[in-house]
């Protein structure tokens, strides 16, 4: 059973709690943050296995949000997986550019999101510290 800890980074409460229950019921712990800002600081401060980032969101964007992790050497090395109903080509693009780990595409696939998170995590080599 995973034990891992998952930020998720969502302005959308029911999307946000879709994704804490389903990482949940599979034994990982969830923070939570509605702003990228906000997600920023409790990267910076928990250093979670991974982050999973909202592209849209109030104040800064999620694409900024990960540049910002990435320019960090305590949160670059975290994976994120950028979670978006924006799927065009371009801002697909714009997304790798902007750093991310994967792309997971709303609605959200439960089966293939768990796997992802999993992968993701275990290329990584996640070594909690706390």
């Amino acid at each position: 059973m995973a034990e891992e800890l998952i930020l998720i980074v969502e302005d959308n409460e029911k999307s946000r709690r879709l994704l804490r229950d389903i990482l949940q019921a599979r034994g990982y712990q969830t923070i939570e943050s509605d702003t990228a800002e906000e997600g920023i600081r409790l990267a910076q401060e928990s250093l979670p296995a991974l982050v999973l980032m909202d592209i849209q969101l109030p104040g800064i964007n999620g694409m900024e949000a990960r540049i910002q992790l990435k320019a960090d050497p305590e949160t670059q090395h975290i994976p994120v997986v950028a979670v978006t109903a924006s799927a065009m080509l371009h801002d697909r693009s714009d997304i790798e550019n902007a750093g991310f780990d994967a792309f997971q595409s709303k609605p959200i696939d439960i089966n293939e999101i768990l796997k992802l998170i999993r992968d993701l995590i275990d290329q990584h080599g996640y070594v909690n510290n706390s």
